[in-house]
């Protein structure tokens, strides 16, 4: 059958697909740089895959000091590495269907290393920018996030989404292999960013932290584009590329210093910074001589310890905490509570809760073991009557084997907050291991008149405890709310705290402050409840930056 659109040169390949091949093979040969090594070319291939997702799993935890670990962060770091990737893709068969030289692929990785040699050096300025561009203390973390992914990855990641379509075409040598080599490749890359995906999180970043992790993916994507040239070739690209190594080793000698300061909070001296496997953490002393525990973006306070200050003054939430057992309906202030706080930083409210109602049984969860340290170290969390579980809140309490009648909820930080720590599900499986007069009491946001997410709290406990109270934290952003699991009424919560506020201790202090404050809550009809189903918990928390920046 004629094909009378094939060219002579079509129809000699479609005839003899052998001498096809032999020609391409031979074509190839006599190109310079175009013969890889298969060894170099597949290893190429899988520490490309390893990087790739290398970088996408380093660069959320770059950004955490600056804009949390949310939501957003994830999404504009998946979301933008797989555009790069795909414009690599895209790229990288058009340029290697012109020039298929092993030469000019190994250039292309080596640049894609060079420029994640320098992501440590220039995430700084790049993300202080992000930050002050958006004119805030607190930055919306979607669009700074967006803005740093932009300008830190694009380059690295572009380039290393051409390696695959490259490789692929200088190992074809003709049609009738083209779909299993191309499907060996792509899985053996797929292989590498397993590897990739794992490897940060388990060994790097524990390990060696985000910085030097960076470096190591840097030099290792060095080496091994080095390896894939020819050894005559290899001799001139060494000297160049042996400059590199020095970030990985300068470290080793001088320290690369604070990853961030403390412009978050305006003052402070760090004396230690370190990153874990969920939060970058810093302690600093304040001027009056105190312990504070910042997270991430460091923007606000999570722990305070002042030797021998019990309460941390009319704007600090966790004073209010200690108010929670005269919302009982059986309240009063001679009660010994026994307390779970989900959340527990570096102990605060356990060590407010000791001084105030004795050594009162206190279990304390903390998904991250760093910050139990850091507590343990600087903040003295070391009372007997706290045991201390390392788990997420939502595991803990599901399995949870005692009762509780005070239930401290003190992990909402916008803008990052475990939804699966706001939802019905949750707050029933809590009121299952709460005393039939127990009380929850939360600390979560608002901004000027913006209370969606305190609405939002208040809706969904209202489907769980049948008595909610509000009360502002003066001076702060802060809104309490307290919830009891036996029905009682603000007449009743103000006579117990009227009664306490009568005493000269801590908790008189606390009870007459909060007395004017406590209000009781209505829930919206129609309004958003959180369910393990549905729970924009980070959209409205965003919203409420935005508004913040606004106002």
């Amino acid at each position: 059958m004629r094909l009378p659109f094939a060219d002579r040169a079509t129809r000699g390949a479609i005839a003899d697909p052998a001498s096809s091949a032999t020609a391409e093979r031979a074509d190839a040969a006599t190109r310079p740089g175009a013969a890889p090594s298969r060894l170099s070319l597949l290893l190429l291939v899988f520490i490309g895959g390893v990087s790739s997702l290398a970088l996408e799993m380093l660069g959320p935890r770059l950004m955490a000091p600056f804009f949390g670990t949310s939501l957003f962060i994830w999404a504009n770091q998946i979301g933008f590495t797989l555009i790069y990737l795909s414009l690599g893709y895209y790229i990288g068969g058009r340029v290697a269907d012109r020039h298929p030289s092993m030469r000019l692929l190994c250039a292309l990785t080596a640049a894609a290393a060079i420029f994640t040699g320098l992501i440590p050096f220039i995430s700084g300025p790049v993300l202080n920018a992000a930050a002050i561009a958006l004119n805030g203390e607190i930055p919306n973390v979607f669009v700074g996030s967006l803005f740093t992914v932009v300008l830190l990855f694009s380059v690295p990641t572009i380039l290393l989404g051409m390696v695959s379509p490259f490789a692929i075409r200088l190992m074809v040598s003709g049609v009738g292999s083209a779909g299993r080599i191309a499907g060996n490749l792509y899985a053996l890359s797929t292989v590498g960013s397993i590897i990739g995906a794992f490897l940060p999180v388990l060994v790097l970043i524990p390990d060696l932290g985000v910085r030097r992790s960076f470096f190591l993916v840097s030099v290792t994507l060095l080496a091994v584009s080095l390896w894939g040239l020819r050894p005559a070739e290899r001799i001139g690209a060494a000297i160049p590329g042996a400059l590199l190594l020095l970030p990985l080793l300068l470290p080793q000698l001088v320290s690369l210093g604070p990853l961030k300061g403390v412009s978050g909070i305006g003052y402070g001296t760090v004396v230690d910074e370190r990153e874990s496997l969920y939060n970058f953490i810093q302690v600093v002393r304040g001027p009056d001589g105190s312990m504070n525990l910042l997270l991430n973006e460091g923007h606000a306070i999570h722990s305070m310890y002042l030797p021998g200050r019990v309460l941390n003054g009319p704007s600090w939430y966790t004073d209010y905490a200690l108010a929670a057992p005269l919302f009982a309906a059986h309240g009063g202030a001679d009660t010994r509570p026994r307390l779970a706080v989900v959340g527990l930083a570096a102990g605060t409210v356990a060590k407010q809760y000791t001084a105030v109602y004795g050594p009162t049984p206190i279990d304390g969860v903390e998904i991250d073991p760093e910050i139990v340290a850091v507590g343990r170290h600087y903040f003295a969390m070391n009372e007997p009557n706290l045991h201390v579980t390392i788990a997420d809140g939502r595991t803990f309490m599901r399995f949870a084997h005692d009762t509780y009648d005070v239930v401290m909820v003190d992990a909402y930080k916008p803008p990052y907050i475990p939804f699966q720590l706001t939802t019905v599900e949750f707050f029933q499986e809590a009121r299952a291991h709460m005393a039939s007069d127990g009380v929850i009491v939360l600390n979560t946001s608002h901004v000027g008149s913006d209370y969606r997410l305190a609405h939002a709290f208040v809706n969904t406990l209202y489907k769980v405890f049948p008595s909610v109270y509000t009360l502002d934290v003066p001076g702060a952003l802060n809104t309490e709310i307290f919830a009891t699991a036996t029905p009682t009424t603000l007449s009743q919560v103000q006579a117990h705290l009227a009664a306490a506020s009568q005493a000269e201790s801590p908790l008189g202090i606390v009870a007459s402050e909060t007395l004017p404050l406590v209000q009781t809550a209505h829930a919206q009809r129609g309004g958003i409840v959180f369910t393990d189903d549905e729970a924009p918990v980070e959209q409205i928390s965003d919203q409420l930056i935005i508004d913040y920046i606004e106002h």
